[in-house]
């Protein structure tokens, strides 16, 4: 008789322990930027594997680690593949506007650094 499979569980913030300069630091990486952007868009849980990321695999790993203890994302396992989520609820209850003027300027940003006709 086999054993039920224990569910890997990762350890996040409780709303009341996230911190601003923790969200604000992890926000402050391009390609973390990246990565809530296109959670942002798409309002629900994508897998790791989803993202196409111009890093190695364990530099794609530590910033979504760093998006999780920060309390920007949250992460869970559905069987063999890590889904991530956005906590918008979260981040929206405790700083107001925060997210979307972040989400609005780093898409102004790349607008205007995006060359013409590209």
């Amino acid at each position: 008789m086999s054993t039920p499979a224990t569910p890997r569980l990762l350890e996040h913030p409780a709303p009341g322990e996230i911190r601003l300069e923790l969200v604000l630091h992890a926000l402050s990486d391009a390609v973390r930027l990246r990565i809530v952007s296109e959670l942002a868009a798409a309002e629900t849980e994508l897998s790791c594997s989803h993202f196409v990321l111009p890093v190695t695999k364990s530099t794609t790993t530590h910033h979504f680690r760093v998006l999780r203890e920060a309390g920007v994302i949250r992460q869970d396992y559905r069987g063999t593949a890590k889904l991530n989520g956005l906590r918008r609820t979260d981040l929206d209850a405790l700083f107001p506007g925060l997210l979307d003027t972040v989400l609005a300027a780093a898409e102004a940003q790349s607008a205007r650094l995006e060359p013409a006709g590209a």
